[in-house]
């Protein structure tokens, strides 16, 4: 592959509590609802994106939340943690804000980095850490101010059902390099600032299961449509099997499911968030694709009110 990427262009995982998810990353990470849709393959279901004060590659996670889901179960052929990066002096404040909302916090260390592991209120395991690198989000909410906020992803944690092969799959095929191992852990690292170190931890042998809790798949950065094209014919090469090019209207995307039984994506920065509404009032309301307006009222109509709020816990 001529140009490797740059890392994790978002992250997707299922939910079942729309407004507790809203809650939860807007209210208690204060990251910036940026677009608030529906799943195109399942209109009755929200597709809800959270990020930056742009939603930038690198620090979106999405979800679908489904009420009377089932619950899934994290393990092998699955993200295992997702991994929030923040400014350097701000873990004690994280540390402190978790435990404010309740949330039980465990403090971790790996590759010489700390961390503070949690769960959100679906069981979806996350982590905090560290670094320099990266600019700050300029987005502000509830008691979470730009010098202390989520900056994006850090990376993430793989669980892999053949962790040979899915490290295979980072260096020769998404080009990330191998830079170190520790105890049950691999580190890749990708060429960007953000997003860009993923840990395979070798010790996880169970399988996963789908459901609310548990990350959907992770999506790698392509930096234009052209550049698409070549990651497709790369993939392929490389004998996976990708889908067509699928226009996701704020991103164009492939999918295929490496060795490791991990679905993968490779998604654009391109378009963007703002294709189809202004910056300053992304995530306000419901936005649909020119295919599905002509159903807009039957499927608002079918979908449960969610808000923005600022929690309690902030006003005490």
């Amino acid at each position: 592959m001529r140009q490797p990427t740059a890392g994790i262009h978002h992250i997707t995982a299922f939910a079942q509590d729309a407004q507790g998810t809203v809650d939860f990353y807007a209210g208690v990470l204060g990251l910036r609802l940026v677009k608030k849709t529906i799943n195109f393959d399942a209109p009755e279901v929200y597709h809800l994106y959270f990020g930056n004060e742009v939603g930038k590659p690198g620090t979106i996670i999405t979800f679908f939340p489904w009420a009377g889901s089932r619950k899934g179960r994290i393990g092998g052929g699955q993200v295992g943690i997702t991994t929030y990066v923040v400014p350097p002096n701000s873990l004690g404040f994280w540390h402190k804000r978790l435990q404010q909302f309740q949330v039980d916090v465990t403090e971790t260390e790996r590759f010489g980095e700390k961390y503070l592991q949690f769960q959100d209120t679906e069981g979806l395991q996350l982590e905090i850490v560290e670094r320099e690198d990266g600019e700050n989000s300029n987005w502000s909410f509830g008691g979470v101010s730009p010098n202390k906020a989520i900056k994006g992803f850090g990376g993430a944690i793989l669980y892999s059902t053949a962790p040979e092969k899915t490290g295979h799959t980072l260096e020769q095929v998404m080009g990330l390099t191998k830079v170190r191992e520790e105890d049950s852990y691999i580190r890749y690292q990708a060429t960007g600032d953000i997003g860009n170190i993923i840990d395979i931890d070798t010790a996880v042998t169970y399988a996963g299961v789908g459901g609310a809790g548990t990350v959907h798949h992770i999506a790698w950065r392509a930096k234009t449509d052209e550049e698409q094209e070549q990651w497709r014919e790369h993939v392929q090469s490389n004998e996976f099997r990708p889908t067509s090019i699928i226009d996701r209207q704020y991103f164009h995307a492939i999918y295929f499911r490496e060795h490791g039984e991990i679905l993968f994506e490779i998604a654009t920065d391109p378009p963007g968030f703002a294709n189809d509404e202004e910056a300053e009032h992304l995530g306000e309301k419901l936005m649909l694709p020119a295919w599905f307006e002509q159903y807009r009222r039957g499927i608002e109509n079918g979908l449960p009110d969610i808000e923005v709020r600022a929690l309690e816990e902030d006003s005490e």
